[in-house]
């Protein structure tokens, strides 16, 4: 169906030996032209023997981590087409072909599985309750395009794979990639696709609280990072605010005697004004060197081609130039 496109099935893997021969026969059987990649981030059990005699072509990452894997994997696999999948047998594989034919028809750059389970072990609530706050946090910071953030099924173009910088080192990189195309305003889209629980004697990795924590702070470093002038901006307005509030008492009572009462509060108040200025004057100014950063990230992007199987909408017919 996509000859002459590569396709490369990535599936990140530790201690997954109860179900990663399902997740590798089912996306053999469903993409069969697909070449699997099972990279083991230190395995303990007998996940790199299953995954190989299933016909998966394993390789090994020794930092330990999700994100550390991802940065592997994304720099390592020259393909057309990417599908990332976790090895936990959680994801739907028959739903891969309408992913792909999604990214293809319609020019886009990244697919995500958006997660649909009436099966309560599947999907904790805590997990469900975190990743809606967390995607609704970073709707807020970057844009409201998805609604499923965290999950691990995902296609993606090659010119996404190979303009991600892969800075996350764990459970973090899932929104990592999701404000990565936000910020470079690129085509994506999500497609519904059934989730489920582990297989029995499988177990998740995830911690609710830690990884919520470290997801957290990822955002609050991205929004520092991509986002420097509302950041720095609002630290600014709370120290003004401090300020003003601290100043209002002194100079009112300096206006009716003539007097300053109190000095170290008035010290307090000009320092706390002088640090606002200070935060808004960085914000400006990395405003400018972050605006500089992304048309350099950007032009990196649009400088690998797009795998759109078919003339978008609005192109103009064969033979003719727009």
């Amino acid at each position: 169906m996509y000859n002459p496109l590569r396709l490369a099935v990535l599936i990140p893997c530790y201690n997954e030996e109860v179900a990663i021969g399902t997740v590798v026969r089912d996306f053999q059987r469903v993409l069969p032209q697909a070449t699997i990649y099972v990279f083991d981030n230190n395995s303990r059990d007998r996940t790199v023997d299953i995954a190989r005699s299933h016909g998966a072509v394993v390789r090994h990452v020794p930092l330990q981590g999700k994100g550390n894997v991802m940065r592997r994997m994304f720099a390592d696999i020259e393909a057309d087409i990417y599908i990332l999948v976790d090895g936990d047998d959680t994801y739907h594989a028959q739903s891969s072909p309408q992913m792909i034919d999604t990214l293809l028809d319609e020019g886009l750059d990244m697919v995500v599985g958006r997660r649909k389970s009436t099966e309560v072990e599947s999907y904790r609530l805590g997990h469900r309750l975190g990743n809606r706050m967390l995607t609704g946090f970073v709707a807020q910071l970057f844009g409201r395009r998805f609604t499923d953030m965290l999950s691990g099924y995902r296609v993606f173009s090659r010119r996404y794979v190979k303009s991600f910088p892969a800075l996350a080192r764990g459970f973090e990189t899932e929104t990592e990639l999701t404000v990565h195309a936000l910020e470079l305003r690129m085509p994506v889209t999500e497609v519904d696709t059934p989730y489920k629980a582990r297989p029995e004697g499988s177990f998740s990795k995830l911690n609710t609280i830690r990884d919520g924590i470290r997801i957290l702070n990822t955002i609050l470093r991205l929004f520092r990072l991509e986002r420097p002038l509302l950041f720095f901006g609002l630290i600014s307005l709370l120290l003004a605010l401090l300020a003003i509030g601290l100043a209002t008492p002194l100079a009112l009572t300096y206006i009716e005697t003539g007097l300053v009462p109190r000095l170290p509060t008035a010290l307090l108040a000009t320092g706390l004004g002088i640090l606002s200025s200070l935060s808004l004057t960085c914000g400006l100014i990395l405003e400018n060197v972050t605006q500089t950063r992304q048309e350099a990230r950007r032009l990196i992007y649009l400088g690998i081609p797009s795998v759109a199987r078919s003339p978008l909408p609005g192109d103009p017919p064969a033979g003719r130039t727009a």
